[in-house]
C-alpha cells in the first residue's frame, strides 16, 4: 500500500488491513474484528453487489440496527463504488415511501424485522430487497483488489432530519467525509490508541460519519453496541476500556438519572467523584443545556466538550480539546474550516456580538441536495457558503453560541424571540426536567409564546402560575409564555431532537 496520505476513507481501511492486519477495529459483545477482516468482510459484501450487477454510482439503502453487519455492509457499498442511502430504522411507511421514491435504489438491505416496513415501498420502486442477519459470517471475507472510489465521487445520501419539513438528501463525496474526519481527528487528537464506546445509531453522520468514519481514519477501535441503555453505558463507561464517547444531550441526562436512581442522597449531594477514566466526552445533534454540562461534570468528574454539525457539512465548530469548553457555546470552527455570521434579510457579514444567521464554508460541505437544485441554490451559494439556518452570534474571542433555528424565530407584537432563551431560562427551574417553546398564531400579535413543560417530578408537575411569576422575574414581557402545558414526555426523533410541528399537532396547536 502507498504511503500517501489515504484518498477516501475506504483507502484508510484499507491501508490499516495492510499495514496492521490483526489491530482491533470493531467490538462487539465478546468479539472482537480486526483491520483485515472487517476490510475483508466488506470486501465480500462489495463483490456481491457487483455480482448483482450494481455499477458505480447506484444507490443502495440500508435499513438495517446498528451492528457489525451494518458496517461491513454500509463499507462494502462504498468499496463498490455505489452511493450508500442511510434509513432511519424508526421510518415508517411515509417516510420510506419518500426516501425511497427521492433516491430510487438499486438494492435495499434490511434484517427480517424490517421487511414488513419497507419490503412494499421497496417493490414500488424496483428495488431488489436483500434479506440480511445483524451478524456476520467470517467465513465471507475475502481480499480486494479493485480501485478505491475517487475523491470526488458520491459516497453516500444523508436525509436530513425533517424537523422543519420534508426531509432532502444530502450528497456527502468521499473526500468530504474524510476532510472533516481529518478535521475533527486533528482537533479531538484522535489516535490510534483510542476506542470509542458508540451507543449512536449508524444510520446517523453522528454515529457513522463522525465516530466510524473517525476511528477508521486513525486507525482506532470502536465498541459498537446495539443501543443506548443508560445503566449499561454508565457501567461500560466505567469499565476503562474505552477513551472517547459521544452522545446526544438526552443520553446524558439519561446518565445522570441512571446516577440518581441507584447512588444515595449523600451521594447525590456530594458525589466527591472519580472522574469517568476517559479522555473525552462530546456531544452534539441538539443544544446542551448548561446546566446538564454543569451536573455531569460535578457527578462524574468530565467536562462535556459540546460540539455543532449538521447533515450537510458533518463537524462545523467545536468547544476546544485543550483549552476552555464554555458552557452555552457550541465553540470555534474546526481545523481548515470556516464560519461567519450575516444578517438574515441582507446577508451582509455581521460584527461580533450580532445575531443573524451562522454560515460554515470549507472542503466537508456537502455537494447539495439529491435531485433538488432549487433547495440547493437556497443553501449553498456560489462562493461556498452554507447557509445554516441556524440563529447565534459570535463573541469577541471567537466562540459561536447558537439561539435557534430561523424558522424557529417567534416575532410576537414586532419583537423576536428566541425559544432556546426562554427554554435555558425554564430549566433552570427545580421542576422542569424538560421543555420546548414554541410560537402559536395569534390574532393580534401574530404569535405568541407557549411553553411545554416536562416535570422533574412527574406525581408533582409544577404550577403553572408559579411559573409565570417566575418567568416574570427574568423576562420581558413579550417573551414570557403565556400558556404553559404539561406532559410525560417531548416528541424526539432518532437523534434528540424536539419535533415541534409534530408537538404542535399534538397540543392542537397549529
Amino acid at each position: 500500500m502507498s504511503d500517501q496520505p489515504p484518498s477516501s476513507i475506504i483507502a484508510a481501511l484499507l491501508h490499516h488491513a495492510a499495514t496492521d492486519p490483526d489491530r482491533p477495529c470493531l467490538q462487539w459483545g465478546s468479539e472482537t474484528f480486526s483491520y483485515q477482516t472487517v476490510a475483508g468482510l466488506a470486501a465480500g459484501w462489495a463483490e456481491h453487489f457487483l455480482r448483482q450487477g450494481i455499477h458505480r454510482g447506484d444507490r443502495i439503502g440500508l435499513f438495517l440496527p446498528s451492528s457489525p453487519n451494518f458496517l461491513v455492509a454500509y463499507l462494502g457499498v462504498q468499496m463498490a463504488g455505489a452511493v450508500a442511502v442511510l434509513i432511519n430504522t424508526q421510518y415508517r411507511q411515509f417516510e420510506l415511501n419518500h426516501i425511497l421514491a427521492d433516491s430510487e435504489p438499486r438494492m435495499v438491505l434490511c434484517d427480517a424485522a424490517g421487511v414488513t416496513y419497507i419490503g412494499a415501498a421497496a417493490g414500488s420502486v424496483g428495488a431488489t430487497l436483500v434479506v440480511t442477519t445483524n451478524e456476520v459470517q467470517r467465513k465471507d471475507a475475502v481480499a480486494w483488489r479493485d480501485e478505491v472510489p475517487k475523491p470526488d465521487q458520491l459516497a453516500m445520501l444523508a436525509y436530513t432530519s425533517g424537523t422543519t419539513g420534508r426531509s432532502k438528501g444530502a450528497m456527502l463525496t468521499h473526500s468530504g467525509l474524510l476532510a472533516n474526519s481529518r478535521a475533527v481527528g486533528q482537533a479531538w487528537q484522535w489516535t490510534a490508541d483510542d476506542n470509542l464506546l458508540l451507543v449512536l445509531p449508524l444510520f446517523h453522520i453522528h454515529g457513522l460519519g463522525v465516530g466510524v468514519h473517525g476511528t477508521l481514519l486513525a486507525g482506532a477501535s470502536i465498541s459498537l453496541h446495539p443501543r443506548f441503555v443508560p445503566a449499561e453505558t454508565l457501567t461500560a463507561l466505567r469499565s476503562g476500556q474505552h477513551t472517547l464517547f459521544f452522545g446526544v444531550p438526552t443520553m446524558y441526562t439519561r446518565l445522570i438519572d441512571a446516577f440518581r436512581e441507584h447512588a444515595s442522597a449523600a451521594a447525590i449531594a456530594n458525589p466527591a467523584p472519580t472522574p469517568l477514566p476517559l479522555r473525552l466526552c462530546v456531544a452534539g445533534s441538539a443544544p446542551l443545556a448548561p446546566q446538564t454540562q454543569l451536573e455531569f461534570q460535578r457527578i462524574f468528574g468530565q467536562r462535556i466538550l459540546e460540539r455543532y454539525g449538521m447533515t450537510e457539512t458533518g463537524m462545523n465548530i467545536g468547544n476546544r480539546y485543550d483549552g476552555e469548553r464554555r458552557a452555552g457555546t457550541v465553540g470555534v470552527p474546526f481545523p481548515n474550516q470556516e464560519a461567519q455570521v450575516v444578517d438574515v434579510q441582507t446577508r451582509d457579514v455581521l460584527p461580533d456580538g450580532a445575531l443573524g444567521e451562522i454560515q460554515v464554508r470549507g472542503p466537508h460541505v456537502f455537494a447539495g441536495y439529491w435531485r433538488n437544485p432549487d433547495a440547493t441554490a437556497e443553501v449553498l451559494q456560489a462562493d461556498g457558503w452554507f447557509n445554516t439556518g441556524d440563529l447565534g452570534w459570535r463573541s469577541t474571542d471567537g466562540f459561536y453560541t447558537i439561539t435557534g433555528r430561523a424558522r424557529e424565530l417567534i416575532i410576537t407584537g414586532g419583537y423576536n424571540v428566541y425559544p432556546r432563551e426562554v427554554e435555558e431560562l425554564l430549566l433552570n427551574h427545580p421542576a422542569v426536567a424538560e421543555c420546548a417553546v414554541l410560537g402559536v398564531p395569534d390574532p393580534d400579535l401574530g404569535e405568541h409564546v407557549v411553553a411545554v413543560i416536562v416535570p422533574s417530578k412527574p406525581a408533582q408537575p409544577p404550577d403553572p402560575a408559579h411559573l409565570t411569576i417566575y418567568c416574570r422575574e427574568h423576562l420581558a414581557a413579550y417573551k414570557r409564555p403565556r400558556t404553559f402545558h404539561i406532559m410525560g414526555a417531548l416528541p424526539r426523533n432518532a437523534m434528540g431532537k424536539v419535533q415541534k410541528e409534530l408537538l404542535k399537532e399534538r397540543l392542537g396547536l397549529l
